[in-house]
């Protein structure tokens, strides 16, 4: 019985992770994720829901938040390109560059528009993709389990510590209105934190959905200031409020 809670904790915790990376993930997800029937992954479901870790909708589960209505979706998306465009924007040709997990900011290297870069990465998701020739990549080695494709730990960190740059470009699942950082998994804080003090400038990519997050999971405050890429549809307050405290904030245009 011991080592059947045992199974059953671990598996919640996996879970857990999971939906705290990718934001919103659908029961059938995690039923082919994790080998085991709809209804056990809606029963674990609802036992995290009661611990107050997550939020259930039907179909699926997110975290903390409501999920993003079906019909949005497709704004999400959108906003998300037009960060990415942007970003790529204040690259310089020659730039050294550090990128964590964020899929964002790997966007980026699509819109470099031919300039030149070397990149350090803890981020899977370049394994298997191609990108332009004058992209130089380096990935940080490093752990990491289950569905998640972002590389954590020991040997991660030590060669992040070997690396300077000129710009950090970051994802986050969440910034609050005093310029607190949110992130899908605690072993990625370090990563995030030592990425912005080893770049000369950083930049936090973060869509409307994610502006004004608060949350008392996984998270670090800005003490060097640096810039939010963020859209048009970001809370007017949250924005001057980050602002007010010393953040740059660039707001890309549906348009642009």
């Amino acid at each position: 019985m011991k080592r059947d809670r045992q199974s059953v904790n671990l598996r919640h915790a996996e879970m857990l992770a999971l939906i705290r990376e990718r934001q919103e993930v659908l029961v059938e997800e995690l039923s082919e994720t994790f080998g085991i029937s709809m209804m056990t992954v809606r029963r674990d479901l609802q036992a995290l829901e009661e611990q107050g870790k997550i939020s259930r909708f039907h179909g699926g589960a997110t975290v903390g938040v409501p999920a993003v209505a079906a019909d949005e979706r497709g704004e999400v998306a959108l906003c998300r390109r037009q960060i990415a465009r942007r970003a790529a924007s204040l690259v310089a040709d020659g730039d050294s560059l550090l990128i964590n997990g964020s899929s964002t900011a790997l966007a980026m290297l699509d819109n470099l528009g031919g300039k030149r870069v070397s990149v350090f990465t803890n981020n899977g998701l370049v394994c298997g993709r191609k990108f332009p020739p004058e992209v130089d990549l380096q990935l940080s080695g490093g752990s990491f389990r289950g569905q998640n494709h972002i590389l954590t730990g020991d040997l991660a960190m030590r060669n992040l510590m070997n690396v300077r740059a000129d710009k950090a470009f970051l994802g986050c699942i969440g910034i609050s209105p005093d310029g607190e950082i949110l992130c899908g998994i605690p072993s990625e804080l370090g990563i995030n934190e030592t990425m912005i003090e080893h770049a000369d400038a950083y930049y936090i990519l973060a869509d409307y959905t994610k502006i004004g997050k608060t949350s008392a999971y996984a998270s670090f405050h800005l003490e060097k200031k640096g810039t939010v890429v963020t859209d048009w549809r970001a809370p007017e307050a949250v924005v001057e409020q980050l602002r007010a405290i010393g953040m740059e904030v660039i707001q890309v245009r549906r348009d642009e």
